[in-house]
């Protein structure tokens, strides 16, 4: 399979209650093209002053490898800082959210997988 920039899937919404629209563009559109390992595989851009919501995982994981910007990542109710290079991991049982304070787009990689 090869799929060029201009034809992957993007979409904005808010996300789990969290404040503003997120940004994806799909790298994978979904289980199918995931072989039924995961769900998700995108870019996600949070402006600056939006979030991604609190939320639980239950059934799979998500990993965050972030790429630019800098943000505040809620790990469980820890809040850490963020920067790239950095990876977050919200294993199955557990919750997470990011917040962009910064003035600069947060950009990362999502993945999750069953």
């Amino acid at each position: 399979m090869y799929r060029a920039k201009e034809n992957a899937e993007k979409e904005s919404k808010c996300i789990r209650g969290g404040i503003g629209e997120t940004h994806m563009t799909k790298i994978l559109n979904g289980p199918d093209e995931m072989y039924g390992k995961g769900r998700l595989f995108n870019i996600m851009t949070v402006d600056p002053g939006n979030s991604i919501g609190e939320h639980f995982h239950t059934g799979d994981n998500e990993i965050f490898y972030f790429l630019s910007g800098t943000g505040v990542y809620n790990d469980n109710g820890t809040e850490v800082r963020v920067r790239p290079g950095d990876t977050a991991v919200c294993s199955d049982g557990e919750k997470h959210s990011i917040r962009n304070d910064g003035s600069e787009p947060l950009v990362f990689v999502a993945l999750i997988l069953y």
